[in-house]
Order: structure tokens, then C-alpha cells, then sequence
């Protein structure tokens, strides 16, 4: 049985390997005390990333967007992530071997998100969010922009769009369509 720890360490290390693979330049902070796990080199900005190991229940993906911990003064302490602190929570889905890219201002103040698999049985839809939208690396297609940098684009293959979009509607490239 993996610690919460090893969790927390897996999902840092697939959701590094999944941005590297799309050939987004991946920084990792040294020593304690930042709120994010990871940054992204997106040229020109810097993307903060807080990781979590996200399980499957059915056909959902469970995504933690806050963090608990123990003061011998106050007891158990839980907060929730802040756009002050982190740029986007990344999860990986152990049971699917995936990785998702869920942006602070869509999720800022949730303890919780739940990311569908599957279309819900009585066929709600008003709330429901699709994992397929927030999935980094079969929705962030890698491409090529004329100048030589890596770009993701949003749809397969990559030549048929213009817009350079990761899950979730993150912008790879501030101020381009």
C-alpha cells in the first residue's frame, strides 16, 4: 500500500513526464513551503502546478483541490488552493495511467472536482465537467509553430486548428488565437 507521500510523488513524476512529452519545459522548486509541486516553462510565463493522485470511482475521476494538514495547536487544518498560490491543479489517475490539467480559476474555493468518464445515467449535463476536456496530452496535441517553437493545439491532428489551447482552455502562449 503506497503512502500518501509515494502518492503525492507518483503524480509529480507523470504529470512531469506528460508536459516533457508535449515539449513543455518542466522546473521543479527546491526545498519546502511552496504551495505548487511543479512549473511549467510555457515561453514566456510560468505556469504553477499543484499535483494530486486523483482515483477512479466508477465512472468519475475524484480531483482533491485542497490540502490537509496537523498542528498540534489547531488539530486537523484544511485550505483550499487560491489563483494567489497556484496557476492549476494537475491530477493523475492512477487506474487510468492519465493526466489532467484542471485551471485554479475555473476550480478556485471547491474541496472537490469531479471529472465524468462517462456521460451521467440521468443524462444531466448543467455542471458536469468531462475529463476528455481537461486531459493533458491526448487533448494538447504537440505541434510545430513556424519559428521552431513547441506549441499544444487543440484538436487531432494538429494542422486543424490555429489555436494553441492545453485542457481546460489554458493558453500555451499568452495573447495568440
Amino acid at each position: 500500500m503506497l503512502t500518501p507521500t509515494e502518492k503525492g510523488n507518483i503524480a509529480e513524476a507523470k504529470l512531469a513526464a506528460a508536459a516533457i512529452e508535449l515539449g513543455i519545459g518542466v522546473c521543479l522548486p527546491v526545498g519546502d513551503g511552496c504551495r505548487y509541486d511543479l512549473l511549467f516553462d510555457l515561453h514566456p510565463h510560468l505556469m504553477r502546478v499543484q499535483c494530486k493522485w486523483s482515483p477512479r470511482k466508477g465512472d468519475v475521476i475524484v480531483v482533491r483541490c485542497r490540502t490537509n494538514r496537523f498542528s498540534p495547536v489547531q488539530g486537523y487544518i484544511s485550505t483550499h488552493y487560491t489563483a494567489e498560490e497556484v496557476d492549476a491543479i494537475g491530477a493523475y489517475c492512477p487506474e487510468l495511467d492519465r493526466s489532467y490539467l484542471l485551471p485554479i480559476a475555473e476550480f478556485e474555493g471547491h474541496s472537490y472536482c469531479h471529472l465524468r468518464l462517462a456521460r451521467s445515467r440521468n443524462n444531466q449535463e448543467q455542471g458536469v465537467r468531462m475529463a476528455a476536456a481537461y486531459e493533458l496530452g491526448a487533448i494538447a496535441q504537440l505541434g510545430e509553430r513556424r519559428r521552431g517553437t513547441p506549441e499544444a493545439a487543440g484538436s487531432s491532428p494538429a494542422s486543424s486548428t490555429a489555436k494553441a489551447v492545453l485542457p481546460g482552455g489554458l493558453r500555451l502562449f499568452e495573447g495568440e488565437a
